[in-house]
């Protein structure tokens, strides 16, 4: 069983809190200890600076996530291996583990694209645009005015395109999907459900799933409860509901995971920490064939993922 989980808030919770050990820490839903139970071959650690941090600092509070990543993440423990590139994935030994840096909204770059280089620079190969309301890019998901790209957004994009850097559609409002659609080179959803299952406004229309798929792009299935059940909670057949629901779409080879563990406060019954994995496996096999399973859990996300040797111009 080879997993690769799309998004996880690690670093948000160890930039909150400093005592944590990413190794064996509890309060951890992904940590060291748990990655090895569930043999996961990907982690996504994203970078998601909180509204309460002052618009001065946010720049600065990225960073200090960016030095996390490689002070307590990476660097004490060997088997955790930095990936950029589809080939740095495949290289990946039989114990390591691909860690991987994204961006969960673009606030913490104001309207300065420096910014933006610098933190691609530095690792970054998904960037997000928006959490849930709006910024200099564009609006989020729960803002109002549910405005698409600003003209700020649209460079933002050419850089994404020019660094063949992911764009993450997960968080954005619906008219920023489609400007997205029609300026990204590379998008893919990171951690988002079905509005026709759960009509929450962070889950993604059937038109919008669709696109996607035409697009060969992946989205990953979330396990946040209130997503999936419109409650705080969730069973691991929720979570099924809506990977078949992606597939009835044509999407078997456009779906996969983005857990949102450590973003999370409400876990889906038997699947509340990277070391469940094994749970929803279990009731994978009794309804998919190996292949579709090693599809949904690995290689769906790593194939249709558009990095090339990681490079950053």
């Amino acid at each position: 069983m080879k997993i690769f989980d799309a998004h996880c808030d690690v670093l948000y919770k160890l930039f909150m809190n400093p005592d944590l050990n990413f190794g064996n820490s509890k309060e951890l839903q992904v940590n060291l200890e748990r990655l090895t139970t569930s043999k996961t071959n990907v982690q996504f650690f994203a970078i998601y600076v909180p509204e309460s941090v002052h618009p001065d600092l946010k720049f600065q509070a990225a960073l200090r996530m960016v030095d996390l990543f490689y002070e307590k993440v990476l660097s004490p423990y060997p088997q955790m291996k930095l990936v950029k590139s589809n080939e740095d994935i495949r290289e990946l030994g039989e114990n390591e583990i691909g860690a991987m840096l994204t961006l969960e909204g673009c606030d913490a770059i104001g309207q300065d694209l420096l910014k933006l280089r610098t933190l691609l620079r530095l690792g970054v190969r998904a960037v997000g645009l928006t959490w849930n309301y709006g910024n200099y890019v564009a609006d989020g998901a729960l803002e109002e005015r549910g405005a698409g790209l600003s003209r700020f957004g649209k460079q933002v994009i050419k850089v994404l395109n020019e660094t063949n850097t992911a764009c993450d559609v997960s968080h954005l409002s619906e008219r920023g999907f489609w400007d997205v659609i029609e300026t990204s080179r590379h998008m893919f959803a990171s951690h988002s459900n079905c509005h026709s299952l759960c009509p929450h406004p962070r889950n993604l229309r059937n038109d919008q799933i669709k696109a996607l798929i035409e697009r060969d792009s992946v989205m990953g299935i979330t396990f946040v409860p209130e997503f999936l059940s419109g409650t705080k909670q969730a069973v691991i057949d929720d979570v099924l509901r809506h990977l078949e629901y992606v597939c009835s779409l044509g999407g078997e080879n456009h779906v996969g995971f983005g857990s949102d563990f450590d973003g999370i406060e409400f876990t889906v019954n038997k699947l509340a920490g990277n070391d469940q994995y094994e749970n929803l496996w279990n009731v994978l096999q009794k309804y998919y064939s190996d292949i579709q399973v090693e599809k949904f859990l690995f290689s769906n996300m790593a194939k249709r993922l558009p990095w090339g040797n990681g490079r950053t111009q």
